[in-house]
């Protein structure tokens, strides 16, 4: 995942519904480019009852975020390989986890 990708997935954690989005434009009236877009000083807040997260607790979910899909992947690792120990081929662990 892109850290764009991690920064969107970590707000959307943070509340329910659409309640972010993107500054358009910067403070001068310039057209910021789609692709310098998503960044946390470009986020709005499109829910008054919901205040703007700091950049630390964004960078925390993020973290989270990451943490989980490492250890996820380390799961099925470990997985994968205490099936071939107990002496199943690679073709059969493919065709059991597709991995």
């Amino acid at each position: 995942m892109t850290d764009k990708e991690y920064l969107n997935l970590a707000l959307a954690f943070l509340h329910n519904g659409s309640w972010f989005g993107w500054r358009k434009e910067d403070d001068n009236g310039n057209k910021i480019p789609n692709d310098q877009r998503m960044t946390y000083e470009n986020i709005i807040v499109h829910d008054s009852s919901i205040k703007k997260p700091t950049e630390a607790e964004v960078n925390a979910k993020i973290q989270e975020l990451k943490d989980a899909e490492a250890n996820e992947e380390t799961k099925k690792a470990s997985g994968k390989q205490k099936l071939l120990d107990l002496g199943l081929t690679e073709e059969e662990v493919k065709a059991l986890i597709g991995v």
